[in-house]
């Protein structure tokens, strides 16, 4: 009977998933890759097998990843001090040159090699491949009350997306390929500045008209005050949480970049607890999903 029951429950898994698969048929999803999912071996596997299962199902997945703790471990052993101002790395020429090592070969091939040892057909590139994201300098200031100007302060080779040339990415959807897309811009005079990963996939959802735009988090959604996970948001109470307090610190400039594709024309955003196995597909194929669900009305069904 046991036999028959685990059979009875795939099924049932498998029908609860056809609706969506109709609906995501041929659509754009953008996932950003980081947190534990990137350095846990079981979910490193369980994430690649996901958007090897997306393609084959008829959607068009796109991998943007991150990698600071791959950049600090490198850096440590090459004993390179790493300086950090409001949460960012400063970026010197020593540091960009171990960023671009690990976040467009060692990080990004490992992706790349996951997905293709699950059946998928990926390929890595980093946004200096065919200049295709353009970036510019990133401005950090900061001002105390005693000051009479903001300070401005130079982080080094960090930088915004100035633009984003799609023609790229479509050549390798046309292709059949899986992009896998390693953060690093380039400037009007040839400079690489590392971006980060979740600006860029905001980014790239937003240009490429995306139906979903997916983060993975190291936690399980977006929190009230009270600890209880949020789902189901218009973009309207986002701005409302933000307003109120409830969302801060680490939090705000991920969910502030999900807000902004949503606004910008991205059908949904969702930030994922990359710390559960097959969190993508739980959260794209299932009514309950394992995050939180950005819209800009409430149209869209839960996933």
């Amino acid at each position: 009977m046991s036999m028959i029951s685990d059979a009875s429950a795939i099924a049932q898994v498998l029908t609860e998933a056809l609706p969506y698969i109709q609906r995501f048929t041929n659509k754009t999803i953008v996932v950003k890759f980081g947190g534990n999912a990137m350095i846990d071996q079981a979910l490193q596997n369980s994430f690649a097998r996901d958007i090897v299962l997306m393609k084959i199902v008829g959607m068009n997945p796109i991998v943007v990843h991150g990698g600071g703790p791959q950049i600090g471990e490198l850096l440590t052993k090459l004993n390179i001090d790493s300086h950090f101002i409001d949460g960012m790395r400063v970026t010197d020429n020593a540091t960009m040159d171990v960023v671009e090592m690990v976040l467009g070969g060692s990080v990004n091939k490992q992706i790349v090699n996951l997905i293709n040892s699950n059946g998928g057909h990926a390929i890595g590139v980093t946004g200096k491949d065919g200049r295709f994201i353009r970036a510019k300098k990133m401005a950090v200031t900061r001002q105390t009350p005693d000051m009479k100007a903001p300070e401005i302060i130079d982080i080094g080779q960090v930088g915004e997306v100035a633009s984003i040339d799609r023609s790229v990415i479509d050549l390798l959807v046309q292709g059949d390929f899986i992009p896998v897309i390693a953060p690093i811009g380039v400037g009007d005079d040839g400079q690489s500045y590392n971006i980060n990963a979740d600006l860029v996939a905001g980014k790239i959802a937003e240009v490429m008209q995306a139906e979903k735009l997916m983060l993975l988090t190291n936690v399980s959604g977006l929190q009230d005050k009270q600890g209880d996970v949020l789902t189901g948001l218009t973009t309207a109470r986002v701005d409302e949480l933000i307003s109120d307090g409830t969302i801060y610190g680490g939090m705000l400039p991920k969910i502030q970049c999900a807000l902004d594709a949503v606004k910008s024309g991205v059908a949904s955003a969702h930030i994922v607890d990359g710390r559960v196995p097959h969190a993508v597909l739980l959260e794209i194929f299932t009514d309950a999903g394992v995050g939180t669900l950005i819209t800009d009305n409430h149209s869209h069904i839960a996933s």
